[in-house]
């Protein structure tokens, strides 16, 4: 959408005298600096922006207009990113389209990245007008922005065959999905990867897929035939922009007009901008147009000079920012209405036809009033009892009273959570937002309340009642009750007040307390949460969402399994029910991926990846990492099979842990990792190894006094080096690490393991 003003440059040079209404239009004599280029093609530029030195506010506002095009094409700054559209708060520029492309046989024939990225010293931002997409079959992409607020996210699509996708517009995962960004960014680069074994099921109508950032509503997915279309990335960058919010500065209103360089003039007022990182936008002021950026300001629009400007009936007479009517002679009535105005003559009695009038409107409204009043409470109490059938009433409100649960009213949470204020917010999931919340004892909770309403999402809420209402663990968050007279029901928790162990894990100045003994009571602890949830509990329950993120801490770093909008239940004569996939990238179970089949050992590949996340301290999913290490859980069994895994553990891990535990433990993740599902453990063995490893707290070879013919004698019945690349020092009996090295003698970097802490 085009800047007011240019569209009347564009009337101003076809009509010599021209009048207008609106009063946010810009006239012609006042979008450029005087004496400067207020075009570069057929894109207008109008101030702060400016084509040429000292023709902008300030630098960041320059636009390069490259005559070597016809027409001439205009790019912000010096750089090549080309600007198609100018408005008075968004800036759209040229997109530009990841992809990869395979063969019938599915090998790569050609894969670009993509990145977009402002310099900090501009005034741009990107837009959460934008949405990151990706097309194809089997295709994930990965979005990172680094520079402004820093945000990572990715999406995958799959389909099958050709008559899976949807035609309808619609991006909802199958062979399209997008993913929301918010404001505040000033980069972005997408990165394309396959996840689809055999694609060459789909190849005959998939060949391609594209990841790209770019407005929502200017794409609109046409289903198979987009995924087809051979011209779909030449074509998305011409039609598909990206948009850019655009600000001035860095300071807010209140700052910047108390300092020099303000740069809204008179008769306009001052913006806020809310991308997070400050700056402000100028408006004239109701009733005045033209550039409030250039001198002298936003002038007073005569509405008197368009008789479509103004409602008058009689005489127009034009105010600075407003108008006045009035009758003309021998007239009366109310001028400011198109008939208003009567011949004063008329035989129409006015004056008691505006009584009579007067009277029954007033009449009618203090009906309406009585009768709003007196059905106004039954009112509420139908819509109360709409949303209670709703929301899974008499089930759900059984359910929770059944475990001694409360039922909270909707004016007891608002209160507690201070009207479900920004600063209450604990954390955003999958379905819903965590709000913390005070109730009238004092109690200190944790209230879910859901994001979007829709059936889907009402009935991951009950399902979570329902299963957490069968639950009693002490390593699992507890359900306190729940609130069924919104329209979006609510979910009331304990408050868990330490965190994530994701948080605790990756925040390296959190981790004092994160000794091997605890990670490994963490685990342990997990691990017997589950293994209730898996034989324990009245009916089976696979949790689909395990990952460190799942997992809570309290005060004394207990753990709490939480989340379990996507867990599912199992009638006790089944071992695995057929669902749509759900889970988190890098914990995924991949045969459960690629089968839709949900056993419990999915829950022990994810719980697998915790493990090794404990063990490595690394993120399970990091596209920052080499492409041999991206992804945690095959990066750990190809470093076993390498006999390099003392090399991508924690030294702390090394240095506090046991050699039995870190040979057990190694073997556990290894075998919950397996590709085939029926070669992983329960969880009620893994529950059992863990607490097993426990009893191990020192070194065999941490007694100093042992001699070297007993270390080497351990050595012998249980050689490290073979699964682990490391070997010991025979002159001072400690460890290190095979292909490490230092500038010493001997070209051998030493790695004692028992080092005191």
């Amino acid at each position: 959408m085009l800047l007011p003003s240019v569209f009347l440059f564009l009337l101003a040079l076809t009509i010599s005298t021209t009048t207008t209404t609106d009063a946010s239009v810009v006239n012609a004599t006042n979008i450029a600096k005087s004496g400067c280029q207020p075009k570069c093609g057929d894109l207008t530029v109008p101030f702060p922006f400016g084509i040429g030195l000292g023709c902008s506010l300030d630098p960041g506002f320059n636009i390069t207009c490259n005559h070597s095009f016809y027409p001439p094409k205009a790019f912000i700054r010096l750089g090549n990113i080309e600007v198609i559209d100018i408005s008075d708060t968004e800036v759209r520029i040229k997109n530009v389209v990841a992809s990869s492309c395979l063969n019938q046989t599915g090998g790569l024939t050609r894969s670009n990245g993509a990145w977009i990225q402002v310099s900090n010293t501009t005034p741009y931002t990107f837009s959460d007008a934008n949405k990151f997409m990706v097309i194809g079959c089997g295709h994930l992409a990965l979005f990172s922005s680094k520079k402004g607020r820093k945000f990572t996210s990715g999406c995958v699509s799959v389909c099958s065959n050709s008559s899976d996708i949807l035609d309808d517009g619609s991006c909802s995962g199958m062979g399209c999905c997008e993913i929301s960004i918010p404001k505040g960014l000033k980069s972005f680069s997408a990165e394309q990867d396959i996840v689809m074994t055999n694609h060459t099921e789909v190849w005959s109508f998939n060949r391609c897929g594209y990841a790209f950032l770019g407005e929502q509503e200017r794409f609109n997915f046409r289903g198979a035939s987009d995924l087809s279309d051979p011209d779909f990335r030449n074509r998305t960058k011409e039609n598909v922009p990206v948009v850019l919010d655009w600000v001035i500065g860095n300071r807010s209103c209140a700052v910047a007009r108390k300092s020099d360089g303000f740069a809204c003039l008179s008769n306009s007022h001052c913006n806020d901008s809310d991308t997070g990182l400050g700056g402000y936008r100028c408006s004239c002021n109701e009733g005045y147009k033209d550039n409030p950026y250039l001198s002298p300001g936003c002038q007073d629009i005569n509405e008197c000079d368009d008789p479509n400007g103004n409602p008058c009936d009689g005489i127009c007479t034009n105010t600075l920012g407003n108008y006045t009517c009035s009758c003309r002679s021998g007239y009366s009535g109310d001028a400011r209405k198109k008939g208003g105005c009567l011949k004063k003559n008329s035989q129409f009695p006015v004056i008691k036809f505006s009584l009579g009038m007067g009277f029954g409107f007033l009449s009618i409204i203090i009906g309406v009033a009585l009768l709003y009043f007196s059905f106004k409470r039954r009112k509420i109490i139908r819509l109360r009892e709409k949303f209670f059938q709703q929301n899974g009433g008499l089930l759900l409100k059984q359910k929770v009273s059944s475990n001694e649960g409360g039922i909270y009213t909707a004016e007891e949470l608002e209160k507690a959570t201070n009207n479900y204020a920004e600063e209450r917010i604990l954390g955003r999931g999958g379905y819903g937002t965590v709000y913390k919340g005070v109730l009238p004892d004092k109690r200190i909770v944790a209230i879910k309340k859901s994001r979007v309403l829709d059936k889907n999402q009402i009935e991951q809420f009950i399902n979570e009642v329902i299963i957490l209402t069968q639950v009693n663990h002490r390593n699992v968050v507890k359900l306190l009750g729940c609130c069924l007279e919104n329209e979006v029901p609510l979910l009331v928790y304990e408050y868990v007040s330490n965190g994530t162990l994701f948080h605790h894990i990756h925040d390296k100045g959190g981790m004092s307390w994160l000794s091997w003994e605890n990670r490994l009571r963490i685990a342990a602890e997990a691990a017997d949460a589950l293994a209730y949830l898996h034989f324990a509990a009245s009916m089976p329950i696979f949790h689909r969402d395990v990952k460190s993120a799942n997992i809570l801490l309290d005060d004394s770093h207990t753990t709490k399994i939480a989340d379990f909008g996507a867990s599912r239940l199992v009638p006790l004569d089944q071992t695995q029910v057929t669902t749509l996939v759900q889970g988190t990238l890098g914990y995924l179970d991949p045969e459960y991926f690629h089968t839709s089949l949900l056993t419990g050992k999915s829950d022990v590949y994810s719980f697998g990846v915790v493990l090794a996340e404990l063990l490595t301290g690394k993120k399970p999913l990091c596209i920052e990492r080499t492409l041999e290490e991206r992804n945690l859980a095959t990066y750990f069994i190809m470093s076993m099979k390498e006999k390099k895994l003392f090399q991508i553990l924690e030294p702390r891990v090394v240095r506090e842990g046991t050699f039995e535990q870190l040979q057990a433990i190694a073997e556990l993740v290894r075998r919950c990792l397996n590709l085939s599902g029926e070669e992983r453990p329960t969880m009620k063995e893994v529950a059992m190894e863990l607490e097993g490893l426990k009893k191990f707290t020192k070194h065999p070879w941490a007694n100093q006094q042992h001699n070297h013919e007993e270390t080497a004698s351990l050595l012998s019945e249980n050689d490290p080096s073979d699964l682990y690349g490391i070997s010991i020092d025979p002159y001072t009996s400690t460890w290190v690490s095979a292909g490490q090295y230092s500038s010493s003698s001997t070209g051998i970097m030493m790695l004692p393991i028992n080092t005191p802490r």
